[in-house]
């Protein structure tokens, strides 16, 4: 008599979605893009060096304290902000299909995350306020050491199990991605004054050259 086939193993039941922000979230994210707004319209309006911390917050309707509960000092607002832009990057990256090749899907969350601050972030970088050169350098210096390492992080948890030196693929991948960006930042400064930087095909053109780049015989 043969044997009746196995039933199949019953699924995982889905993750339960995640859970809304609360009031308390939300409240501070609002604040926190109520200064972000104040500063860049202050920042255009007065110039960076005229503006203080004390015109943002009467700006954005806080107290000086206040403002120091979300940012050291007003150059942290010269840069779009790190915790929402690396927040959109572990999404965009989440989506991305479990076996889709790392660099591909580093790329592809980049450009998705980057979108929302397009507007914002791309002005200030290859525009910088009066001055503001120099701090902005710093700053990108910084954000992207510490972005490196928990991107470095967020690449490892996708690669297969057993995949031989994981950590330093992991860091190879989010190394070749972030120094990308760094290159298209620069770039676009260089092609300025000839206005001929073009933000919304550059990064995707940069990603192509990166995978020519590691195709081409020795």
């Amino acid at each position: 008599m043969p044997t009746p086939p196995a039933s199949p193993e019953p699924s995982d039941p889905p993750p339960p979605p995640a859970a809304p922000p609360g009031l308390r979230e939300r409240k501070k994210d609002a604040t926190r893009r109520r200064l972000r707004a104040c500063a860049a319209r202050l920042f255009a309006e007065r110039g960076f060096t005229e503006t203080t911390v004390a015109d943002i917050a009467a700006c954005a309707d806080v107290s000086t304290r206040t403002f120091f509960r979300y940012y050291d000092s007003k150059e942290d607002l010269l840069l779009p902000d790190g915790v929402e832009l690396f927040a959109a990057v572990e999404r965009a990256l989440a989506r991305r299909p479990a076996d889709e090749p790392p660099l591909d899907a580093v790329h592809h969350a980049l450009l998705a995350a980057a979108e929302p601050f397009r507007n914002t972030s791309l002005t200030v970088l290859t525009h910088p306020l009066d001055g503001t050169e120099h701090l902005i350098a710093a700053r990108l210096i910084q954000a992207f050491a510490e972005f490196e390492e928990r991107l470095t992080r967020l690449v490892l948890d996708r690669l297969p199990e057993g995949t031989p030196d994981a950590d330093l693929h992991a860091a190879v991948v989010a190394g070749a991605a972030l120094g990308t960006v760094r290159a298209v930042l620069r770039t676009q400064r260089g092609r300025r004054a000839a206005g001929t930087h073009r933000p919304d095909v550059m990064l995707p053109r940069a990603f192509e050259i990166l995978r020519q780049i590691g195709h081409t015989a020795p």
